[in-house]
């Protein structure tokens, strides 16, 4: 028989309308093949409940909201993933349902939020950060990687066509207080003040009409969303870039370095990336 995963993500459902899902991957919350089934099981349940109204993501792991992708297991346990209902692979399939859910989605931003960690919280209908202790990042052109997560769609339409390629191009961390000013996220706050605010505004929400609150998020998506295709491209064009013998070179020198298994190393993604470029 085989093993069964550890369970990654617990759901608290505080409130008929209102859920807390939390990841919890200790030591740096990475997200992978072996994540995918637990999350879908989360997805499908959202989407089915008739209740609920609000679901918030947070971490249980202090220093990392949620990072990149786990580059141990073989890539044949990504690709030969079954496609979601979306007909998309199933990371992307799950952002694009979690944005067009009728349930609104907040994330909540304390640590580090990087690769796939950013790319839930760019698919969520609202995010707010730390002031202290949010790091936002796409790193993965710093790797020879293409985003896969749908980053290229979703962050022009959010900071405009200038603002995003800094941040996509550039890979570097971006603090809450920028993320702010870039429209990365709603608001930053001092982390004390972050949990109470997002508590009472998704309480707040949760005491609302489920078909008022969803007839308006359908009309907003209208206006903001990406196209499926568009999200679609950008998994292609992250699994394309992972093969390529250069980006194969530079992920296994941050592997070297220390990569998913050092606390550094994660914590300081940004500057460890510019290093393979020998700045």
């Amino acid at each position: 028989m085989e093993a069964k995963s550890p369970a990654q993500i617990k759901v608290d459902k505080r409130t008929p309308g209102y859920w807390r899902v939390t990841f919890n991957n200790p030591p740096f919350n990475i997200f992978g093949p072996e994540t995918i089934p637990q999350f879908e099981k989360v997805i499908s349940a959202i989407e089915t409940d008739p209740d609920l109204k609000v679901v918030v993501f947070d971490s249980a792991v202090p220093g990392f909201f949620l990072t990149h992708y786990n580059f141990t297991p073989p890539l044949a346990e990504s690709t030969g993933l079954p496609s979601g209902p979306t007909g998309l692979h199933p990371l992307p399939d799950m952002l694009v349902r979690i944005s067009r859910s009728p349930v609104v989605s907040i994330a909540l931003i304390r640590g580090r939020a990087t690769g796939v960690g950013s790319e839930l919280a760019l698919a969520s209908d609202m995010r707010f950060a730390s002031r202290e202790k949010a790091i936002l990042s796409q790193w993965e052109v710093g790797a020879g990687l293409v985003p896969g997560g749908g980053p290229m769609a979703r962050l022009p339409r959010l900071m405009g066509r200038g603002r995003a390629l800094e941040v996509l191009l550039g890979s570097d961390d971006i603090n809450g207080d920028l993320a702010e000013r870039y429209g990365y996220v709603n608001r930053s706050f001092p982390d004390d003040q972050l949990d109470p605010f997002v508590d009472a505004l998704a309480l707040r929400i949760s005491g609302f009409d489920r078909q008022a609150i969803a007839d308006t998020k359908r009309l907003v998506d209208f206006a903001s969303l990406p196209s499926n295709p568009e999200i679609g491209a950008g998994w292609d064009a992250f699994i394309t870039s992972v093969q390529r013998p250069t980006t194969q070179a530079k992920i296994g020198r941050l592997m070297e370095m220390g990569l998913q298994t050092n606390a550094d190393i994660e914590r300081r993604l940004g500057h460890y990336t510019q290093t393979l470029a020998g700045i």
